[in-house]
């Protein structure tokens, strides 16, 4: 099913962690990150891809991933874009169901926190606290 979703879609690699994926498009281009687990070389599980321009955090995707490929949750990008992983991108469906927008920001909450969890087994405790703070902003969303 998120093969389907990525036919013809083109493969990015973590430039520090070699794991591969396939970028929403909302991200736009430039060297994009995986914060979560990546078996077998592909982005699977609860995480975030981020989008950076040097020492600049660009946007990011909150969600969940299926080996490489996204499956649903959130783009941060001065505004939110919600939904499901189709034609190349998150929310990249005309219609968007009510109950896809609650299981995008739930997806995507939980990833934030993942990717806090992540930072905090680092000792990064800064980190994890920021991605603590924009799981409960997604969270807001669905109150």
């Amino acid at each position: 099913m998120a093969q389907d979703a990525a036919a013809g879609a083109t493969w990015s690699k973590d430039p520090a962690s070699h794991c591969e994926f396939v970028s929403p498009i909302s991200l736009t281009t430039g060297p994009t990150y995986w914060t979560g687990a990546c078996p077998g070389n592909k982005a699977s599980g609860l995480g975030m891809l981020r989008r950076r321009d040097g020492a600049q955090a660009g946007p990011a995707f909150y969600g969940e991933m299926q080996n490489g490929v996204p499956v649903i949750g959130v783009i941060d990008n001065e505004g939110y874009r919600v939904g499901r992983f189709s034609n190349g991108d998150i929310g990249g469906s005309p219609e968007l169901e009510p109950q896809d927008r609650l299981d995008a920001f739930h997806a995507a909450a939980k990833a934030a926190r993942a990717v806090g969890t992540h930072y905090a087994k680092e000792g990064n405790a800064a980190s994890a606290r920021h991605y603590e703070e924009i799981a409960q902003q997604l969270d807001m969303q669905i109150e």
